[in-house]
């Protein structure tokens, strides 16, 4: 392509970024990526009742949080502004003016309604290919309102009118829009413009084959977010939904995407939306990042959770030992708080199960009087210690581990215990064996 490639997304302010907004936003940001093009958002909030300055926030803080940067738009700027259709009324009432003395505008019922040419209009979609629309009955196709009589604009009219403006080049947006194209297409050749190329991309289905709605789980972007999700592994089954390497690979990195993404193969089918599979490919980012970016995402909801962080080497040590049990980023706080803090819960049941035995409580403090033996704490020599420790109590190793897990952490399951007390450091683990010795050794005894 040679020509300056714009695309823009167009989001109305009414309330949360929906995921099928955010595809939309995605496929657009591709395009222009693998073209050298400019992503344009534009904020249409015309309409003043429903409109929200907390929405347009989400919007922002959705489209940052996948990581769709925009060239042009709220809070970057550009030349083609404002950027907020409620601040570009004196360019739409030009353009009116325009179209009022061309005669192409009547008035009905304090309306004012552009008057349809009667004909039949292709739109040649790079997705959908050849539509012959026919628009010549006034039955199936009335004349379209532009303007209500309150003063208010409607959706076409303006929206023609700033894609004309901002120099937009290619159309990408959901199928749903497929009808109204006609339309806009009827206005861009009564302004004497040509318009841009449109793409319309499939819908997002539910299981059951209904449109995903609103109310519809996994349709916020917001509540991938507040449950931790990883932004690239959303990014990533976002990209899935209409389009495909063709290899049948699922967990794909964003820039092999933006050099192998076309509109031409996008998927005309409609996309069916499996949450289930977008979580395991969450887990498989997970599994596979590094440590720093795992810390990255991890830092906020520990913040969240008022864990003091600051010794950034501890936490780490911490986050690189539970790392393989975390599969939302908001399960890191209950994975990691007791390594934080002293005053942690102990669950009763583990704590009934572990400690109910005849001699646990001693043979934790026989395990305690061995570790402080120990003069290289690492996990191998503790793992060690332990195993010599049960053979010689003629125990089994377990007798000796749970106690163990459940003096230190409060709970019956988490990481190696051998590398949880190599992180917590032998001060911290010691002073926490005595405090549950003492705690449980007069726990009445389960009967064997």
């Amino acid at each position: 392509m040679t020509q300056n490639i714009r695309v823009r997304f167009a989001p109305s302010p009414t309330g949360f970024l929906h995921i099928g907004g955010a595809r939309t936003a995605l496929f657009n940001w591709l395009f222009v990526r693998h073209h050298g093009g400019k992503l344009i958002l534009r904020v249409e909030d015309t309409d003043k009742a429903r409109n929200t300055e907390e929405a347009a926030e989400a919007i922002y803080e959705g489209l940052r949080w996948l990581e769709l940067n925009w060239d042009e738009g709220p809070q970057v700027g550009g030349d083609f502004g404002p950027y907020f259709q409620s601040e570009r009324n004196e360019i739409y009432e030009r353009y009116l003016k325009k179209l009022q003395d061309a005669g192409h505008i009547f008035e009905d019922a304090g309306a004012l309604r552009f008057r349809s040419p009667r004909e039949h209009v292709i739109v040649d979609d790079l997705v959908c290919g050849k539509i012959d629309f026919d628009l010549t009955n006034p039955g199936t196709h009335p004349d379209m309102t532009i303007r209500r009589p309150d003063g208010s604009w409607i959706f076409h009219f303006v929206n023609v009118i700033d894609d004309i403006e901002m120099k937009i080049s290619h159309v990408i947006r959901g199928e749903d829009h497929l009808s109204n194209t006609p339309k806009h297409i009827e206005l861009y050749r009564a302004f004497g413009a040509t318009p841009p190329r449109f793409a319309h991309i499939p819908l997002i289905l539910n299981h059951d084959g209904s449109k995903m709605s609103k109310r519809d789980e996994g349709a916020r972007v917001a509540a991938y977010i507040e449950q931790g999700y990883a932004p690239e592994a959303v990014r990533n089954y976002l990209c899935l939904l209409g389009w495909s390497p063709k290899d049948n690979r699922e967990k794909i990195e964003i820039d092999e995407v933006v050099k192998l993404f076309e509109l031409e193969k996008i998927n005309r089918r409609n996309a069916a939306f499996d949450l289930d599979k977008c979580f395991w490919l969450n887990g498989q980012y997970i599994a596979q990042m590094s440590l720093d970016r795992f810390t990255e995402l991890a830092r906020p909801f520990l913040k969240k959770a008022k864990i003091d962080i600051s010794d950034d080497e501890y936490l780490r040590k911490v986050l690189a030992i539970v790392k393989e049990k975390i599969k939302l980023f908001r399960d890191v706080p209950e994975w990691t708080a007791y390594f934080f803090i002293e005053d942690y819960e102990f669950d009763p049941a583990s704590v009934e199960k572990v400690f109910g035995k005849p001699e646990a409580a001693t043979r934790l403090n026989a395990l305690g009087q061995e570790f402080t033996k120990v003069d290289n704490w690492n996990a191998e020599i503790l793992e060690s210690t332990l195993k010599n420790l049960a053979q010689r109590l003629g125990c089994k190793t377990g007798d000796l581990v749970h106690p163990a897990r459940v003096a230190v952490s409060g709970r019956s399951i988490g990481p190696s215990l051998y590398h949880m007390l190599e992180v917590m450091d032998k001060d911290r683990v010691l002073a926490r064996m005595q405090r549950a010795g003492e705690k449980f050794s007069n726990l009445p005894k389960m009967s064997s």
